[in-house]
């Protein structure tokens, strides 16, 4: 499974599973993205909605930047090495690509357009590609026009099964859309269309854009999102037939062909019975690579941080912060992971080693708002403060809601998140007893993205030489 990464780096994460419950982070397709201005994030930008597809030996995915084009890599082995990252058609506004290498050779390219940079959305087109996938060979044609009833239809999946080609696309937006499917016996149409999967009398919203897994057993089940404020896009498997080749996604009650969503289900049928395991979290840093769940908030430096000067320990250098921003809002070095649960506790050990007034380093929970705890050399001595800022995105500054002297240069800091997203942050100096610091924070989503949780290390200016703050541990708990 591929996700959409947008500003982040390192880029489009891949995860793998043996039975689509129990999912483990393997690999990036690409260190950073392709192009020089995402040294700076661009929120809601560069990698949007990728596909993957095994074909010939080999897995290819796609994914398109509504400002730049359709790019696409391939591998040999899912966790890598990919190759670099490659631009098959500059273009604007083309999004959400997928591809399909046809029976007879043919191979076809599926998308979808967004209207924040064309003007316009709701239409879905299919391209000729090269046998190798690299190539779009024709400028394309409109196979759908979702405007009357299927409102901004977008992130196709395209497959051949039996006689039909079929496209599965969500319509309806992301937080009260549902799934359409799209069936042809020519591959550019015409397309008859039909509501497969709605929200119906579920608590999930949606549901949004995923894809059809066929298991080794013939069992069928699809992978969808489910949009969920400041937790982002949260992803739930659901059970699939095929009933007079249109398929029925979820549990039918009323036995109309059309699906809702179940939170819990059997397990899908794959020969063995595999043991619980989930997207990665803490990370001891004793390891000479981060672990594979963290994500810069642009494109990344290596010089930023180290893994070897301390053994055992992450160490984060004070980056300068620009006069320019007024907030973190525009700071790509800020180390982040995504939510892991409804509820959480995440505690980091970190040691400041200033080398001017006004570095610190600190435990952030990052979104449209954030906040954080940090430890901060000030001219009378070491610090906590607890600070937050309110409406990042449009410019606000921070405001320091709490300060202590602490006149130590290590500390535990931890953040204890519940199921509504209120954010508590507290410190401690034994790691017993833990102290709070500041009020509630109640987190929100990024842009296209859910809150994250993470560290960072930053100088308020540039100097001979800039300090430094060793992280001996990042631990999440339930």
């Amino acid at each position: 499974m591929v996700s959409s990464s947008f500003n982040c780096a390192p880029v489009m994460p891949v995860l793998h599973s043996k039975d689509l419950v129990n999912w483990t982070i393997i690999g990036h397709v690409s260190e950073n993205l392709p192009s020089a201005e995402y040294r700076q994030p661009q929120h809601g930008k560069g990698c949007w909605a990728p596909s993957i597809r095994f074909h010939a030996g080999e897995f290819y995915v796609y994914y398109g930047d509504p400002d730049l084009g359709i790019y696409m890599s391939k591998a040999k082995n899912p966790s890598g090495p990919w190759e670099p990252l490659l631009l098959v058609r500059q273009a604007k506004g083309w999004i959400d690509p997928c591809p399909l290498w046809d029976d007879d050779g043919n191979v076809y390219l599926v998308h979808a357009w967004a209207k924040s940079r064309v003007g316009f959305n709701s239409v879905l087109t299919i391209h000729r590609m090269s046998t190798d996938g690299k190539q779009i060979l024709d400028d394309g044609v409109m196979v759908f026009d979702g405007h009357k009833n299927h409102p901004t239809i977008e992130g196709p999946k395209i497959y051949r099964r039996n006689a039909y080609y079929y496209i599965f696309a969500p319509a309806g937006g992301v937080a009260n859309g549902w799934q359409t499917v799209l069936r042809a016996k020519h591959v550019l149409g015409p397309y008859e269309d039909k509501i497969v999967l709605d929200q119906g009398t579920t608590a999930i919203n949606g549901p949004h854009q995923g894809g059809w897994i066929e298991t080794q057993t013939g069992e069928s089940w699809f992978v969808h999102f489910q949009g969920h404020g400041a937790y982002g896009r949260i992803v739930h498997l659901q059970p699939m037939t095929w009933n007079g080749d249109w398929p029925t996604i979820g549990v039918d009650p009323d036995g109309d062909g059309k699906g809702e969503p179940v939170l819990s289900w059997k397990k899908p049928q794959v020969g063995k019975i595999y043991s619980i395991t989930c997207p990665q979290t803490s990370d001891e840093f004793d390891s000479t690579a981060l672990g594979l769940q963290w994500q810069w908030h642009a494109n990344h430096s290596h010089q930023w941080y180290s893994l070897k000067e301390k053994k055992g320990a992450l160490r984060l250098r004070s980056i300068v912060i620009p006069d320019s921003n007024v907030n973190l809002w525009s700071v790509p070095n800020l180390l982040l992971q995504k939510f892991p649960a409804p509820e959480f506790m995440a505690t980091t050990q970190v040691m400041l080693s200033p080398a001017n007034v006004g570095e610190k380093a600190g435990l952030i929970m990052m979104g449209l708002d954030y906040s954080y705890i940090s430890i901060v050399k000030k001219t009378d001595g070491v610090h906590l403060t607890k600070v937050v800022c309110k409406d990042a995105d449009k410019g606000t500054g921070e405001t320091e809601e709490a300060d202590v002297l602490f006149m130590r240069d290590s500390v535990m800091l931890r953040v204890a998140i519940d199921t509504e997203a209120v954010c508590r942050f507290s410190y401690s100096e034994d790691g017993s007893v833990f102290k709070p610091l500041g009020k509630e924070f109640v987190a929100r989503e990024g842009k296209w993205i859910g809150a994250k949780v993470g560290i960072f290390s930053s100088s308020p200016f540039e100097s001979i030489s800039n300090g430094y703050s060793d992280f001996d541990w990042f631990r999440i708990n339930n």
